[in-house]
């Protein structure tokens, strides 16, 4: 379980069909092989590790439901250890389990922070609300808006210097994992 607060940007390094090892420094202090790390939302192991980067392993699964498969070397990822029984959960609970990737429409300055428009895939159109919560490459956010063929998110200066989602434009793509909660009401729901 994560909160959706990211707590560095790491590097990829490189990302075969295999598995990807990312550069890291604060998250590896406490970090070690077998652990769970959210890259970019996606709820990941850690199979070995090294001073300064991790590998992971990932699955067809993993390379076909997110943006790993789109990332070059050198680009920056989301990083987040997995939440501690004692510690605050400032995001939401996120699971790291990416449900969508989709790309962004429009962007648009709005005084100190980015109005940023999404497609929504209609699988996710029953969980996505109004002011209510989505992990966008695994960063905890609150939806603004939606419509039938997207949604809007707004972005503060920083979380825009401390993620990824400072390089957003048009056209990139994004990790997307929708509410749990919201996931279990609409599901108890429909089959009453």
């Amino acid at each position: 379980m994560f909160s959706g607060i990211v707590e560095e940007l790491g590097r990829l390094l490189y990302c075969e069909p295999t598995g990807l090892v990312v550069e890291a420094h604060l998250i590896l202090e406490d970090l070690r092989p077998k652990e769970s790390i959210a890259v970019d939302g996606i709820c990941l192991t850690i199979t070995e590790q090294g001073a300064d980067w991790f590998r992971v392993d990932t699955m067809p699964e993993t390379l076909r439901r997110t943006r790993l498969g789109h990332l070059q070397p050198g680009a920056s990822v989301n990083l987040e250890r997995s939440l501690l029984a004692n510690g605050r959960i400032g995001g939401h609970m996120v699971q790291g389990h990416v449900e969508a990737c989709t790309d962004v429409t429009t962007v648009i300055e709005e005084g100190n922070s980015l109005l940023v428009e999404i497609a929504l895939p209609p699988a996710l159109r029953p969980y996505v609300v109004s002011k209510g919560f989505i992990a966008i490459n695994g960063v905890s956010l609150t939806v603004v808006d939606t419509s039938e063929q997207s949604f809007s998110i707004a972005l503060i200066p920083y979380t825009r210097e401390h993620t990824n989602l400072g390089e957003v434009q048009p056209g990139m793509p994004l990790n997307l994992e929708s509410d749990i909660l919201g996931r279990y009401v609409v599901n108890y729901l429909s089959q009453r």
